[in-house]
C-alpha cells in the first residue's frame, strides 16, 4: 500500500509541517555498532528548506549518535506517523549532515527556524537532509494519542547554560564527543552561537 514521491511537497509536506513529534534513525558502517532511534519535538525545529532537502534542529542531550553516525557515512532515516486523523506513516530517506555552529552556512540556516529560541535550548547543530526516498504508508497500526503541549523540561534546564558552560557540561559526558561505539561526535570545544542570518 505503500506509495513513492519525487518530492515534499503539497498534501506531504502539509502532513509533515503538522506533526509534532518525528523520529531519526541511524546506524554505524561497523555491523557490530549501536543502531540509534531518537524522537524530535519541539515545535519549530523542523524545516523544509525545499522539495528534496529538509533540516532540524539538534539540541543538547545526553549523547551524540546521530551526529556521529552522519559524520561517519551520513545514512538517515526520519519518520512520521499520525497520532491523529487519518492513517498515515511518511519516511524520508536519505542523506544527512550536522551543520556546526562555526559553519559559515550556520546562520543562513538558523534563520529558517524563527519561532524557536535556540539559546533556551542548548543548539548543537543544524541537520541538513538531502532526500533519496520519499515513501508514505498505511500506519493502520498507529493508534490514536492525543497532543496536549510541549514539555518546558528541556528550556527549563537549558536555557540556564551560556556558551562555555555549555561547552563545559558537553566536556563531561561521555558520549558526546565521540559516541558509544567510539567514532567522532560533536566537535569541541563548542564554539559560540552565531545570530541567524538577516532575513533581508
Amino acid at each position: 500500500m505503500g506509495k513513492n514521491h519525487e518530492r515534499i511537497d503539497g498534501r506531504l509536506r502539509t502532513f509533515i509541517e503538522e506533526q509534532h513529534v518525528f523520529f531519526t534513525a541511524t546506524s554505524p558502517l561497523d555491523a557490530d555498532g549501536t543502531v540509534n532511534l531518537s524522537p524530535k519535538g519541539v515545535n519549530g525545529s523542523f524545516a523544509v528548506l525545499d522539495e528534496r532537502t529538509v533540516a532540524y534542529l539538534d539540541f543538547a542531550g545526553s549523547n551524540a549518535e546521530t551526529i556521529a553516525h552522519l559524520r561517519e557515512n551520513g545514512r538517515i532515516t526520519l519518520m512520521w506517523c499520525a497520532f491523529q486523523g487519518p492513517p498515515n506513516i511518511v519516511r524520508v530517506h536519505g542523506r544527512g549532515e550536522p551543520v556546526f555552529r562555526d559553519d559559515p552556512r550556520f546562520p543562513g540556516l538558523l534563520g529558517r527556524f524563527p519561532s524557536v529560541d535556540p539559546t533556551a535550548h542548548g543548539l548543537r547543530a543544524i541537520i541538513v537532509v538531502s532526500a533519496e526516498l520519499i515513501r508514505d504508508t498505511c500506519g493502520y497500526g498507529v493508534p490514536f494519542m492525543a497532543y496536549d503541549e510541549d514539555r518546558t523540561l528541556h528550556a527549563d534546564r537549558f536555557r540556564r547554560e551560556d556558551d562555555a558552560s555549555l561547552s563545559a557540561y558537553f566536556g563531561k559526558k561521555e558520549d558526546i564527543a565521540t559516541s558509544i561505539d567510539g567514532l567522532p561526535g560533536l566537535p569541541l570545544p563548542l564554539p559560540g552561537l552565531p545570530a541567524p542570518a538577516s532575513a533581508g
